[in-house]
């Protein structure tokens, strides 16, 4: 699928761009004042850019995503909108707040047999901190995510990083800044669970750090976790930074969006590693806008899979 491959790399790369402007623009001063206007504007603009491209190249693709116009249609939004809009001509793209905001509902629509899913700012609060985020969108295709693109502005040592796969393929990754220099990633070879690196959110409203800890105890490692925002903890065990990522549910309710895993996925995926939810079911994407018949996510380099997944049975 070179055609779609292409098509999302550049608009993920060019979204990316525009997100680390608004965040390198952001006053923490006025953050401490719970003002959210800047991510609000990224985001806005990030999806508003990534489905303008899409509905160019594949106009007949609905896009699965996290955010809607509503709330820029009316009241109080119409300052946000036009925010947006700068963003967006600053970046060359120039258009009506209608126009924008009907750009942004391409991602309302339902999935279907070939869709696309995206979260235009995977990790708001890394986001609002400087830290960790993502860019992240991917094709799914009866049901099997075919390609992906995540787009890591904060990661790495060359100005952010970009990752992308094709199912049956391989990853890549290369510098955000910088296309046309892709190298192919692979997982990491080691196999010693007592050894292995792991990785988790920074927020324990995410997942349960206490049952992290205690799983990866019986696995005879005493590794303090690293903790990231966003799909980055894709990209750290894709790249072979890592070994394991844990995101164990806090709420025996709660069901993770297509959207916060589908392009870290099959990333990691096609690097070697191998993902599941936390029972070792495969992540089933025909279930709409959530991963509705999986609890929890565990992602590893694959040689260790197995002994993760007895390690929390037995937690």
């Amino acid at each position: 699928m070179p055609t779609e491959l292409t098509t999302a790399l550049d608009a993920v790369r060019q979204a990316a761009a525009l997100c680390r402007t608004v965040q390198v623009s952001i006053d923490v001063g006025v953050l401490e004042k719970n003002d959210r206007s800047p991510v609000t504007v990224a985001d806005f603009a990030s999806q508003a850019m990534i489905c303008r491209a899409l509905a160019e190249a594949f106009p007949d693709d609905p896009v699965v995503a996290e955010e809607e116009s509503r709330a820029l249609r009316h009241g109080g939004g119409a300052a946000i909108l036009e925010r947006v809009g700068s963003e967006l001509k600053d970046a060359g793209i120039d258009a009506p707040g209608d126009v924008i905001c009907d750009w942004i509902d391409r991602g309302v629509s339902e999935p279907g047999s070939r869709f696309w899913t995206l979260d235009p700012i995977d990790g708001t609060k890394g986001f609002l901190r400087g830290e960790q985020y993502a860019v992240a969108l991917a094709l799914i295709v009866d049901g099997q995510v075919e390609v992906a693109v995540l787009a890591c502005p904060n990661l790495g040592e060359t100005g952010g990083t970009v990752f992308s796969a094709v199912r049956g393929q391989g990853a890549r990754a290369e510098p955000l800044e910088h296309s046309g220099t892709a190298q192919s990633i692979q997982v990491s070879p080691c196999g010693d669970a007592s050894k292995a690196r792991f990785c988790e959110s920074v927020e324990s409203a995410h997942s349960s750090h206490d049952r992290s800890a205690q799983i990866v105890a019986r696995l005879g490692n005493d590794a303090s976790p690293v903790r990231l925002d966003s799909q980055a903890k894709y990209a750290v065990v894709a790249e072979g930074q890592a070994e394991l990522y844990l995101r164990l549910p806090v709420d025996e309710d709660y069901r993770e969006k297509i959207w916060d895993h589908a392009a870290g996925m099959l990333v990691v995926q096609e690097a070697g590693g191998t993902v599941t939810d936390v029972t070792g079911l495969p992540l089933d994407f025909t279930h709409g806008r959530t991963l509705s018949a999986n609890r929890g996510i565990l992602v590893t380099n694959g040689l260790l899979h197995q002994r993760v997944l007895e390690a929390i049975d037995g937690c």
